[in-house]
């Protein structure tokens, strides 16, 4: 099915996921922009077809008033013969200018359209290099993202094993400490009686 004007106003596009992308403002003026050249175009078109559909169809009274005056100039010949001239030389000239006509018509449609490809063209380029950019700068964002939480990682994975190891030494030095104070009480119990308690009579 051949695309209409009507077909880019109704056109629908779906919104991307990324934040960024092109002003939607902008983009509808500018489809406007192109569904006004492109009717204008398409009246352009219809006007010649029509006026095309007019000469095809014999209407070239313009040319006939010239018969009479050349009949009036030359009374000797024959009336025939000059009226049998002028249809071979009337039928050229319209298809000349029909053809320049077509030709014309033919040359702005392929202009207007080659306009209109390029500036599709480069809307798609430019689109699809924004989005390169956008996912470009996300998976740069992604691996520091993932490169800090590395770092911080291996930094709580350090101070981890600062924590082991200094509990570690804690508990041996503790258990040191409190060994340490068992038998400095049993050295006490021995030094001081050897006398159980049963003996003194309490």
């Amino acid at each position: 099915m051949a695309l209409t004007p009507d077909d880019v106003v109704t056109k629908q596009f779906q919104h991307v996921r990324f934040k960024e992308g092109f002003d939607p403002d902008e983009v509808d003026d500018f489809l406007d922009e192109i569904v006004v050249e492109w009717r204008k175009t398409i009246a352009e078109n219809d006007e010649l077809k029509a006026k095309l559909a007019a000469l095809e169809s014999g209407e070239s009274a313009p040319e006939t008033s010239a018969a009479p005056a050349e009949a009036e100039a030359e009374p000797e010949q024959a009336a025939p013969a000059p009226v049998a001239a002028a249809p071979s030389y009337e039928g050229a000239a319209p298809a000349a200018a029909t053809a320049g006509i077509i030709e014309l018509a033919q040359r702005l449609h392929d202009e207007h359209v080659a306009e209109g490809q390029a500036q599709r063209d480069k809307l798609i380029t430019d689109a699809k290099a924004e989005a390169a950019a956008i996912i470009s700068e996300a998976e740069t964002r992604g691996r520091e993202e993932v490169a800090r939480l590395d770092r911080e990682r291996t930094s709580l994975e350090g101070r981890i094993t600062e924590l082991r190891n200094f509990e570690r030494d804690y508990r041996s030095q503790l258990r040191g400490y409190i060994e340490g104070k068992l038998r400095d009480l049993e050295t006490t119990a021995t030094t001081t009686g050897a006398t159980p308690v049963s003996a003194i009579g309490l």
